[in-house]
């Protein structure tokens, strides 16, 4: 049994891709913490980041040739899913088996967005979390970001205590596509940009609208109505251009992804009220930048926030030559002109306050304000919103139909 408060969590990564250096630098801001094992299949992967967490001084991490020597490690507490889509649920069901079988120590696991590909899978990742007794945490830094943060506070404290409850959350974010190639492939990711990216938008704007301390159940789905599209990557220049990038396995010639998103959730409060989410996500955006844009409406209020809206810009004019990369804000696009910078992209876009809450949880026992629960509830929205662009209509909740449901775009082909 172990005894809580531990004064240390020690944490184990599985994966070590872009998003696992993003927890990484936020670790940075947080106590009680240290990142002391991980675990991916290319050596180098888990060199690179051992390295990392050395050089930033958040620990001794050592490399795991297999996924059960980390779990079954002497020094891990609690393990962070970082790794594709489609390797989460296996690394779940090898958790799960450890710890009952009393080879692992490890008692909390949390999990990158989105929790699972289908509600199926999602289901399962929380009966294996409940049935070893582990305590969970759902990844969804957006509830925690800053901007969020301060916003909901004053929203719910000063207007909201005085002229009603907010009804109307939007939220948009976009970008000119994901890094790596298993993202771009149905299967793989689940999806296309609505299971990539709508998991932030629609939970975000669930956060906002639910009153500060009450569950996030309280507020109930009806409906929910999506459309999808492919704008941009199935033009035949720019498929092929992924192909180039990525290989033969990402053609979207013939085996395309949808690229934009658009979701109407209405839900109910406690009340009876009715309350509306609108959402847009889309990979086919061409600007500075990665762009989150969030929006509260209330009776005699509204909260606005964009993400590129940063106090600090930079220009630089054509002479300043440099090579591409990312060093101002994520998903750069451009390397000169007037740009806008994030100073801490870890600390504004909710890395570090998410990973300062889920050791604080985990250390002492204490259920996060995120958990699998509504990891679940958001792939359930989020299959809602694909079969209801599939077949053109509006969809209302319950929808037992969506437990075995597949997106058209993630089914096996023959």
């Amino acid at each position: 049994m172990t005894e809580l408060p531990k004064q240390t969590l020690r944490v184990g990564f599985v994966g070590t891709g872009f998003i696992a250096h993003f927890h990484l630098r936020s670790m940075i801001g947080v106590r009680n913490v240290e990142v002391t094992g991980v675990y991916s299949r290319k050596a180098e992967n888990r060199a690179r980041l051992a390295k990392d967490v050395e050089a930033l001084g958040i620990g001794r991490c050592r490399m795991h040739e297999s996924l059960d020597a980390l779990l079954c490690a002497d020094d891990v507490d609690a393990i962070w899913i970082l790794s594709p889509n489609y390797t989460r649920l296996d690394v779940m069901r090898a958790l799960h088996a450890a710890v009952k079988a009393g080879r692992s120590r490890v008692f909390a696991v949390a999990c990158e967005k989105p929790l699972a590909r289908t509600v199926a899978e999602a289901r399962e990742m929380l009966r294996l979390a409940e049935g070893a007794g582990l305590n969970h945490g759902y990844l969804e830094n957006q509830v925690f970001c800053t901007p969020v943060l301060r916003g909901k506070e004053i929203i719910w404290r000063r207007a909201a205590s005085t002229t009603g409850r907010p009804y109307l959350a939007r939220a948009a974010e976009e970008h000119s596509g994901p890094h790596e190639p298993w993202f771009w492939q149905g299967d793989k990711q689940g999806g296309g940009v609505l299971s990539d990216m709508m998991c932030h938008s629609v939970e975000v704007a669930r956060h906002l609208l639910t009153a500060p301390g009450a569950p996030r159940n309280s507020l109930k789905v009806k409906a929910v109505n999506g459309t999808v599209a492919n704008l941009k990557w199935t033009r035949p220049i720019y498929a092929d251009q992924l192909r180039e990038r990525f290989g033969r396995e990402v053609d979207y010639r013939n085996r395309p992804s949808e690229d934009f998103a658009r979701a109407t959730v209405t839900l109910e409060d406690e009340n009876g009220n009715e309350l509306m989410i609108e959402a847009t996500t889309s990979w086919a955006y061409v600007g500075a930048g990665l762009r989150i844009q969030l929006e509260l409406l209330g009776p005699e209020y509204a909260l606005e926030y964009n993400s590129l809206g940063t106090g600090l810009k930079i220009f630089m004019s054509r002479a300043v030559a440099g090579a591409e990369g990312e060093d101002l804000v994520e998903k750069q696009n451009a390397e000169q002109g007037l740009m806008p910078i994030l100073e801490d992209e870890a600390g504004v876009y909710g890395y570090t306050d998410e990973n300062r809450h889920m050791v604080e949880c985990f250390r002492k026992g204490v259920k996060p304000l995120e958990t699998f629960e509504d990891g679940l509830a958001v792939v359930e929205i989020l299959m809602g919103l694909y079969r209801s662009a599939e077949i053109g209509a509006t969809l209302t909740f319950p929808a037992p139909e969506l437990e075995t449901y597949v997106p058209a775009v993630a089914r096996t082909r023959a």
